[in-house]
């Protein structure tokens, strides 16, 4: 391992993008995870997506939860917006920090929003301006970064002139996503070169799912190329439970367990994350993924018998 960076700043999005792909939980099972979240020390959160409610009805009380949900100080919170209109919604709600998502694959975007990708781009680009006159950051999160379940790898180059393209239009940060977990080391490096080849000053964040088991590695590698912005769920709340092999995001306690090992501060009390974890195993009605939360951390002691 090259040498490490003193902190890296983790976004929590299990409230938005763990609870979406989740059974409908009640209005008040959401602010409790998103207000316990709002205590474990993460800087970052994502915590509700301004979306029709028959696209995603699990986000369909996403103004009640804002206006229920307690702000802590020091936290910077976040929403996700479809387009225009969501827009208007967030920033009614008085979000100054807002995401957009763009997929890297046609027929992704087809599917998703029944528009190609370079509609969606000419659509990001009016959203951005309408944010910036609000006062907002506008946060565009590129889809399939890595591979699309439909069309399979995502050429870089393509993932790097759609960076051009945003960038250009003006917005602040640039995310990418990785769908359906078919990033691997090999893929994470290629892509941050060719990206920061062509966009050096644009800050970027990562979002691994651990679908495939190599999220942790993806991080790693990440990390090495100077990245040190990531999202990641409690629990690894996320994907289908219905769907086999649909599994979700990279599990945030695990993130944080593995950097703090390192020596690398997120400034996150991970004891206060476990417990988090739990509870939102118990609001999901599910055992979740993270293997942090079924063992521990690893200063975890047994006990002797007798």
């Amino acid at each position: 391992m090259g040498s490490m960076p003193g902190f890296v700043s983790i976004r929590e999005v299990g409230p938005r993008d763990g609870l979406q792909n989740e059974e409908p939980i009640p209005t008040e099972a959401k602010v409790r995870l998103l207000d316990a979240l709002s205590r474990t020390g993460v800087g970052r959160i994502e915590a509700v997506s301004f979306v029709h409610p028959k696209a995603i009805p699990q986000m369909a009380d996403a103004d009640e939860v804002w206006r229920r949900a307690e702000r802590t100080e020091g936290v910077r919170y976040s929403a996700l917006v479809p387009n225009t209109r969501g827009a208007h919604r967030a920033l009614a709600a008085g979000f100054t920090e807002i995401e957009v998502v763009v997929s890297a694959s046609d027929t992704h975007n087809r599917r998703n929003v029944n528009r190609s990708t370079d509609e969606s781009l000419d659509d990001i680009a009016e959203l951005v301006e309408l944010l910036h006159n609000a006062g907002a950051r506008a946060e565009v999160i590129v889809a399939t970064s890595f591979g699309c379940p439909y069309e399979g790898d995502t050429d870089p180059a393509r993932v790097a002139g759609i960076v051009d393209r945003v960038v250009r239009d003006g917005a602040d940060r640039v995310a990418f996503g990785d769908t359906t977990g078919m990033a691997t080391p090999r893929r994470v490096r290629e892509l941050v070169t060719a990206v920061r080849d062509r966009d050096a000053a644009v800050p970027v964040l990562m979002h691994f799912h651990n679908t495939r088991g190599t999220a942790l590695a993806n991080l790693l590698t990440a990390i090495e190329l100077g990245v040190t912005e990531f999202d990641a769920s409690v629990g690894g709340l996320g994907g289908c439970p219905y769907a086999p092999g649909a599994s979700g995001n990279l599990a945030t306690e695990e993130a944080v367990h593995l950097l703090h090992d390192m020596g690398v501060d997120t400034g996150i009390d991970l004891a206060a994350l476990i417990e988090v974890a739990e509870l939102a195993e118990e609001l999901v009605g599910r055992s979740l993924p993270s293997g942090v939360l079924r063992a521990g951390p690893r200063t975890r002691l047994t006990p002797l018998p007798g």
